[in-house]
C-alpha cells in the first residue's frame, strides 16, 4: 500500500511554495518509482512542491497522487493538463482522488494546449478555445463548489446521474496557464489562478496580474495566484548554458501564443526569457518575478540529464 494514504494524514502544505517541474528518468525499469524517488530526493533537498507535466507517456494527475502520497508533506500539482481531449467530468475524477490521496497537497494545472500536436496524435482538432475552457472551468466550479453539477453547454454536456464527489478531494486549487486577454480573463473569473510559461517579468507586471486580479476581483473571487514557470538551468558555463536553452526553447517560438509574449516581453527571442548561469545569477533573475507580482515560481529545468544536474536547480528552488 502507497504510503501517506494509510495512518497518520500526511502534512498538508500552507500556500504555494517555491517548486521544480519534475522529470523522472525515462531509462529506468520503471517509471512511476523514479518519479517518486527524485521527488523524494529534491524534497530531502529542501524543495517544497513538484509540478508533472503531461505529454503522451503518463498520466501527469496519477502520477501527481502517487509521487505526494508516497513523500508526505510535499506539495504535488500538475503542469500541465491540457484540456484536450479530456472531458470535465473525467478530469474532475482524476483530480479529487489525487487529491484525496495526497492527504489535501495536490494543485490541478490545466492547459489550452497545443494545436498542431494534438491534431497530429488525436486526428482531429479543438476550435473554440477559450469556449471550451470557459466550459471546462464551469463544469469544475460546480463541481468543487457545490458536489453537484448539471451543465448543458455548446461543448460539454456533464449531467451525471451518479455522484461526482471524493471524500478527501476537496478543497482543490485550479490553475490555468493562461497568457492572452481572454483566457485570463477566464481564468480569472473561473480559476484559483494562472500558471504562464515563458511569461516575463515585464509581462506579468504590466499585463497578466492585472488582468486576471480585475477579473477575478469583478467575479467576487479572492486575488488570483500568479505562478511564474522559468525555465532554468545552473551552470558556470554560461555560453554553454544559453547554447542549450536555444536548442531546448525552439519550440516554444513557433507557437502563436508563446509568440505573442515574446513581443509582450519586447524580448529578441524567447530564450531571453529563460533564467541561465549560476546559482546567483539564477536566483537574482527569479527573483525578478516575484518583485513584479508574481506569487510564486516553477523551475523548470532545461536540461534534465540526471540527478547531478538537477540538484543545483533544487538548492535554487530550496534557497528562494
Amino acid at each position: 500500500m502507497l504510503s501517506g494514504i494509510s495512518g497518520p494524514a500526511p502534512v498538508v502544505v500552507v500556500g504555494m511554495p517555491t517548486g521544480v517541474v519534475l522529470d523522472p528518468d525515462r531509462s529506468s525499469t520503471n517509471h512511476v518509482a523514479a518519479a517518486i524517488d527524485q521527488a523524494r530526493r529534491a524534497y530531502d533537498t529542501g524543495v517544497q512542491e513538484v509540478w508533472i507535466a503531461q505529454q503522451f507517456d503518463h498520466d501527469a494527475i496519477s502520477l501527481a497522487g502517487y509521487v505526494g502520497a508516497a513523500v508526505p508533506g510535499l506539495a504535488v500539482g500538475t503542469f500541465v493538463v491540457p484540456i484536450n481531449p479530456r472531458h470535465p467530468l473525467t478530469l474532475a475524477s482524476q483530480a479529487l482522488t489525487a487529491q484525496a490521496a495526497t492527504g489535501g497537497n495536490f494543485s490541478l494545472g490545466l492547459g489550452l494546449g497545443a494545436h498542431a500536436p494534438e491534431q497530429v496524435a488525436f486526428g482531429t482538432a479543438w476550435p473554440n478555445t477559450i469556449g471550451r475552457l470557459r466550459e471546462h472551468l464551469q463544469i469544475l466550479r460546480s463541481i468543487l463548489d457545490t458536489g453537484t453539477v448539471d451543465f448543458h453547454g455548446e461543448e460539454f454536456t456533464a449531467a451525471p446521474q451518479w455522484p461526482v464527489t471524493v471524500a478527501g478531494g476537496t478543497p482543490l486549487p485550479v490553475y490555468v496557464a493562461a497568457m492572452g486577454p481572454r483566457a485570463l480573463r477566464v481564468t480569472g473569473e473561473l480559476a484559483d489562478g494562472t500558471l504562464p510559461y515563458l511569461a516575463g517579468p515585464r509581462t506579468i507586471e504590466d499585463f497578466i496580474v492585472p488582468t486576471i486580479t480585475a477579473a477575478a476581483s469583478a467575479a467576487g473571487r479572492p486575488a488570483p495566484k500568479v505562478i511564474a514557470a522559468v525555465p532554468v538551468l545552473v551552470t558556470d558555463d554560461v555560453d554553454e548554458g544559453w547554447a542549450r536553452a536555444a536548442e531546448a526553447l525552439e519550440f516554444y517560438a513557433t507557437i502563436p501564443s508563446y509568440a505573442k509574449v515574446i513581443e509582450r516581453e519586447g524580448v529578441d527571442s524567447v530564450i531571453d526569457l529563460a533564467a541561465v548561469g549560476t546559482a546567483a545569477q539564477v536566483s537574482a533573475q527569479l527573483r525578478r518575478y516575484l518583485a513584479a507580482g508574481a506569487t510564486d515560481v516553477v523551475l523548470s529545468p532545461l536540461v534534465r540529464t540526471g540527478v547531478a544536474a538537477l540538484e543545483p536547480i533544487w538548492d535554487v528552488a530550496a534557497a528562494i
